[in-house]
C-alpha cells in the first residue's frame, strides 16, 4: 500500500531537520520585522507626534526602518535553505523516475521526468516559502496585537483563525477535484488524439453516432469535475474574505467602542498596519499558492511516487512461488514488431527449470534481445503467456523475480557501493559486497578505485569495467532469475567465463545469457538456438548432432585453420600470406612493395590471376 503523502512528507523533513531548523533561524527576522510593522508606528504616533515630540516619532519609524532591514538580509538566507530542501527532493523524484522507467519501461518516465519533477520541485519552493511567511509573518502581528492592546486581538485574531479554518477543511477536497479534473482532462485529450486522425474512416464506417456518443461522454466528465472544482474553489475565496478582509471591517466598525475602552489611536492605527500590510497579504498568498498550486503539487507527486511495481530486487514475501514451477516457462509466445510483420518470435515453447543455465544463440537480428525483453516484461507478446517463477509477465511478482543486463552497462556518478547496491532497499553490507565483488571479478578494479566508498565518473570508465559494475550489480539483487542480454561482450573470455561461472553457482539462482561467444554456449546446461520461425533446445552436443543451424553457428565462431604459406621471394614475388587456399577476389594480391600498394591480374611474371583466375 502506497503510504501516504503526509508521512513521507514528514518523514523528509525529519531527515533534514538542520535544514529546518536554519531556516526557521532565519525567518525569525521576519518575525521582527512584522512586528516592527505596526508596533512602531503605533509608538511613533502616540509617544511622539500625538504628544508633541517629532524626534521621538522619527526616532521610532527609524526603527521599522531598521526592521525592515534585518527581515531583508533574512529572507536572503531563506532562499538559500530553501535550495537545500528543494534539490533533495527534485533529485529523489528524479532517480525514481528513471529507475521505473528503465526498469518497467514506462511511457510516462519522460514526462515525469522532464515536466512533473520539475513542476513539483518549483511548487514545492513556492510551498515552503508561503507556508513559512504566513506563520512567522501571523506570529509576528498576533503578537504586535497583543502587545498594543489584548482587545485588538479578539478583533482581528479570531476571524483570521476562522478563515484559515476554513481553507484547511478545503485542502484535501479541492486536491482531490483537482486530480479528478486533471484526469478526466486527460482522457478526453487521448479519446481526440484517437478519434481525429481516423475521421475519415469513422465516416466512411457510419460510426459517427457511437464515436461521438463516447466523446459527449468524456466532455460531460470533464464539465462535472471542473464545476465541482469551481465549486469548493468559491469557499477558498470565502476563506480569504473572512480571515484577511474582514478583520480590516471589524476595526474600523468597532473603532468608537475601542477608543472609549482605553485602546489608543496609535495602536488601532498599528492594527490597521498590521491587517493591511501583514496578514492580508500573507494569507491571500497563502491561499493561492497552498490552494492551487498544493493541490497541484499532491497530483504531481502522487503519481511520481506511485508504487505501481515494487523495486525489481526487493524481496518478495505475499504469495510465495507455486511449488514445482520453472524460473522461466514460455508457451506458444508469438511476437512481431507490427501488424503486417513476419513473427520474430513464433510459437515459442520453452521450460527453463530453477538453477539452470540457459544460453541463448542465433545469428545478429534473429530476435535474442526480443526475447529477452519479453521475459523481463518490456515487450507484451501478441500471443502466448510467459511466466516466472510460476506469475504472469507482466506483473510486479514477475518483476521482482528477475534482473536484466543489457550490453550497454548503466552506471551513474556517485560512489562504487551506490552503485552496486541500486537494485537493493537497503545498503548491503560491506562483507557481502566484498564477496560479490570477488566472485564476479570486479575487486581488482575497486581496489585500483580506493574501494567501495571511492566515487567513480562513468565516463572514466571502460565498457567492460561498466558491465563489471552492471553484473555485480545484478549478482547483488535478490532476483533469482538473471537475463545478460549480451552483457559481457566487453570483457575478455576469461573475465567472461569467471562472471558467468559466479552466477551459474549463485545460490537459488538461474541464468539465461544471450552467448557470443561458442565457450559460452558449451558452460550452459541447455541452448537455444533461435532462427526466426524455427527454434532448436537441447545440450551443446546434442545440437551439434541434431541442429544444422547451431553446427553453422559453432563453425562461423571456430577459428580458420592456418595454412601453410609460400616460401618467401617466390618467383612470382607473392608475400608469405598469399598460400594455398586464400580466399582472394581475383584481382589483387599482397606483393613485396611498399604498404597499401597492390598488384593487379595481369602483373604476375605469366601474366596470370591469383588462383588461376583469367
Amino acid at each position: 500500500m502506497t503510504e501516504g503523502l503526509p508521512l513521507r512528507g514528514m518523514r523528509f523533513l525529519r531527515a533534514r531537520w538542520r535544514v529546518v531548523a536554519r531556516l526557521g533561524g532565519w525567518s525569525v527576522l521576519e518575525t521582527g520585522q512584522t512586528f516592527l510593522t505596526g508596533y512602531a508606528p503605533a509608538r511613533a504616533l502616540d509617544e511622539g507626534f500625538l504628544a508633541g515630540r517629532t524626534g521621538t516619532g522619527l526616532a521610532w519609524l527609524s526603527v521599522a526602518g531598521l526592521g525592515v532591514l534585518a527581515g531583508a538580509f533574512g529572507t536572503a538566507r531563506v532562499y538559500a535553505a530553501v535550495a537545500e530542501l528543494v534539490e533533495p527532493l527534485r533529485d529523489g523524484l528524479v532517480s525514481r523516475v528513471v529507475a521505473r522507467g528503465v526498469r518497467e519501461g514506462d511511457p510516462a518516465a519522460l514526462s515525469g521526468l522532464t515536466q512533473q519533477a520539475e513542476i513539483a520541485r518549483d511548487t514545492f519552493a513556492g510551498l515552503v516559502l508561503v507556508s513559512r511567511s504566513f506563520v512567522f509573518t501571523a506570529a509576528g502581528a498576533l503578537v504586535g496585537l497583543f502587545s498594543l492592546a489584548p482587545p485588538l486581538l479578539l478583533v482581528v485574531g479570531l476571524p483570521l483563525l476562522a478563515g484559515v479554518a476554513l481553507f484547511g477543511v478545503t485542502l484535501r477536497p479541492l486536491a482531490r477535484r483537482q486530480e479528478a479534473f486533471l484526469v478526466t482532462d486527460e482522457a478526453l485529450a487521448e479519446r481526440f488524439g484517437a478519434v481525429c486522425p481516423g475521421l475519415r474512416d469513422i465516416t466512411a464506417a457510419g460510426a459517427e453516432e457511437p464515436v461521438a456518443t463516447g466523446t459527449e461522454r468524456r466532455i460531460d466528465a470533464e464539465q462535472r469535475a471542473a464545476c465541482s472544482l469551481a465549486r469548493w474553489g468559491v469557499l477558498r475565496v470565502v476563506s480569504l474574505t473572512i480571515g484577511g478582509e474582514l478583520p480590516i471591517v471589524l476595526l474600523l466598525a468597532a473603532a468608537p467602542w475601542l477608543l472609549g475602552h482605553g485602546v489608543t489611536p496609535g495602536a488601532l492605527l498599528g492594527a490597521l498596519a498590521y491587517t493591511t500590510q501583514s496578514l492580508l497579504p500573507a494569507l491571500r498568498n497563502l491561499v493561492h499558492g497552498v490552494g492551487t498550486s498544493g493541490s497541484r503539487l499532491a497530483v504531481v507527486l502522487r503519481r511520481l511516487l506511485r508504487d505501481t511495481e515494487p523495486k525489481a530486487t526487493e524481496p518478495v514475501t505475499e504469495a510465495p512461488d507455486p511449488q514445482g514451477a520453472p524460473a522461466l516457462s514460455l508457451t506458444s509466445v508469438t511476437f512481431a514488431y507490427g501488424p503486417g510483420a513476419a513473427p520474430i518470435v513464433d510459437r515459442l515453447d520453452l521450460d527453463v527449470p530453477a538453477g539452470a543455465h540457459l544460453a541463448v544463440v542465433g545469428p545478429s537480428g534473429i530476435g535474442k534481445s526480443t526475447l529477452t525483453a519479453l521475459v523481463a516484461g518490456l515487450l507484451e507478446p501478441d500471443r502466448g503467456v510467459i511466466r516466472v517463477c510460476g506469475h504472469p509477465v507482466p506483473g510486479r511478482r514477475a518483476a521482482a523475480r528477475r534482473v536484466l543486463i543489457p550490453q550497454q552497462a548503466y552506471v551513474h556518478t556517485g560512489t562504487l557501493a551506490e552503485n552496486l547496491g541500486m537494485l537493493r532497499p537497503d545498503p548491503v553490507p560491506e562483507a557481502e559486497l566484498l564477496a560479490a565483488t570477488g566472485a564476479v571479478g570486479l575487486l581488482p578494479l575497486m581496489e585500483a578505485l580506493g574501494g567501495p566508498g571511492a566515487r567513480i565518473d562513468p565516463a572514466a570508465l571502460s565498457a567492460g569495467e561498466r558491465q563489471l559494475v552492471a553484473l555485480t550489480r545484478a549478482y547483488l539483487s535478490y532476483a533469482p532469475l538473471v537475463l545478460l542480454d549480451e552483457a559481457t561482450c566487453h570483457l575478455d573470455p576469461r573475465a567472461e567465463a569467471r562472471a558467468e561461472r559466479a552466477f551459474a553457482e549463485r545460490p537459488g539462482g538461474t541464468l539465461v545469457v544471450v552467448a557470443h561467444r561458442i565457450s559460452s554456449a558449451r558452460r550452459a546446461d541447455r541452448v537455444l538456438a533461435m532462427d526466426g520461425r524455427s527454434t532448436a533446445f537441447g545440450t551443446h552436443e546434442e545440437l551439434l548432432r541434431h541442429s544444422a543451424l547451431y553446427r553453422d553457428l559453432v563453425g562461423g565462431w571456430a577459428p580458420v585453420p592456418s595454412q601453410p604459406a609460400l616460401a618467401l621471394r617466390d618467383p612470382d614475388r607473392v608475400d608469405a600470406v598469399a598460400g594455398p587456399g586464400l580466399a582472394g577476389d581475383g584481382r589483387h594480391v599482397v606483393a613485396h612493395r611498399p604498404v597499401g600498394q597492390v598488384q593487379a591480374p595481369g602483373d604476375l611474371r605469366d601474366g596470370g590471376a591469383l588462383g588461376g583466375e583469367d
